[in-house]
């Protein structure tokens, strides 16, 4: 048996914080890879033009599609990973911080309050009608519910947040967020498609694109390809949708308290495993800092306060962050996960998207939006 002495000094060697060079080091290996999933994609998209006369496919979305085939064929290791992690998230918040230098209270001031207003209308049905098909499908209470905040506010934020509220397990969660990641791309891939299918305008596919698409950055993917406006436009719509996640947990913080007092549900081979320990959500994943940055950017914009030759260089490197941040993404899909899941979830997930375009296209239909 170890000593008193040993078992004492063993904690204090773990419990050593990691130094500053040391984490940067750590990043290198992951952030080179998406450094060059990044050059790759934009030496296809000059490959596409020259070959095409354009780039039907932008480096945004040959990013995710390079690093998806990566991440399929090969599994990173632990080396890897903290910089694939960082790239992922930390650089894609700071291109939203940035995005909001292009965006000013004129703009907001041109969507409306009715749209707006209809933006929170449309999360709130999306959530009962997304549920209400979980539950038709027999899914159990807890992933219908993930599933459907997940797809009608913000994807992976969106079922970080409410896991602890309803008492989610390990699998609810990892299975929730495997689709949103999978879907996801899917929806970045074919949303384009509705321009010409539906006749939309610029504002109407910008906000289609932020009322339907999962994150802030894959909205840019989206829409960037189709114009700059639909892009502003559809990063709005969606950080307002992503704003409802507030209103959203609390709500369920009181509507579903008997959820973190149950009993697994059984449904093992679909959902099993520990819950996460109850407690409080944290303020960050109600009103996460990227939106407050965006919001503190765009207030500044309105005010004149960024100088007119600094918004060329912030829009460039916002973009060029998001498309990293995109390859990073790109990176942590599997596509063999899907036959993992099951139909039932499967099944969940596409028509639940599926009931959110139809009423976001509604909502498009019903403002009278040119």
């Amino acid at each position: 048996m170890l000593s008193s002495t040993t078992n004492n000094n063993l904690p204090a060697l773990s419990a050593a914080k990691p130094t500053i060079p040391g984490y940067l080091a750590r990043l290198v290996p992951g952030l080179c890879l998406c450094l060059l999933v990044t050059a790759l994609s934009y030496m296809l998209q000059g490959i596409e033009a020259r070959l095409l006369g354009r780039a039907w496919l932008e480096a945004l979305v040959l990013a995710i599609l390079v690093g998806t085939a990566i991440r399929t064929a090969w599994t990173p290791s632990n080396r890897w990973l903290p910089g694939i992690q960082f790239s992922a998230k930390t650089l894609l918040e700071l291109a939203v911080v940035m995005l909001g230098a292009s965006i000013s209270v004129q703009t907001i001031e041109a969507v409306g309050p009715a749209l707006l207003i209809g933006i929170a209308v449309v999360v709130f049905i999306a959530i009962g009608a997304s549920y209400a098909v979980g539950r038709l499908l027999k899914l159990p209470q807890r992933m219908a519910i993930l599933i459907a905040c997940g797809n009608s506010i913000c994807g992976n934020s969106a079922i970080a947040a409410v896991a602890p509220v309803i008492g989610a397990d390990a699998e609810d969660i990892a299975t929730s967020i495997a689709f949103t990641a999978v879907l996801g791309v899917i929806v970045v891939l074919t949303l384009p498609l509705t321009v010409p299918i539906l006749a939309l305008s610029l504002n109407q596919f910008g906000i289609l694109a932020g009322l339907t698409v999962y994150a802030v950055p894959q909205v840019l993917a989206a829409t960037a390809p189709i114009s700059s406006t639909a892009a502003k436009i559809g990063t709005l719509v969606k950080l307002v949708r992503v704003l409802m996640l507030g209103p959203v947990v609390l709500a369920l913080s009181v509507l579903a308290s008997r959820l973190r007092e149950e009993t697994d549900e059984p449904a093992p081979h679909i959902t099993a495993g520990d819950r996460p320990k109850q407690g409080r959500v944290a303020l960050r994943q109600l009103v996460p800092w990227f939106i407050v940055g965006f919001l503190a950017l765009a207030g500044l914009r309105s005010a004149n306060l960024i100088p007119h030759a600094a918004l060329a260089p912030v829009s460039t490197a916002a973009n060029m962050l998001t498309i990293i941040a995109m390859a990073a993404l790109g990176l942590g899909v599997d596509v063999r996960v899907v036959a993992k899941a099951g139909v039932r979830v499967i099944a969940t997930v596409t028509l639940s998207l599926i009931v959110l375009g139809i009423i976001g296209f509604g909502l498009i239909k019903l403002l009278g939006v040119a």
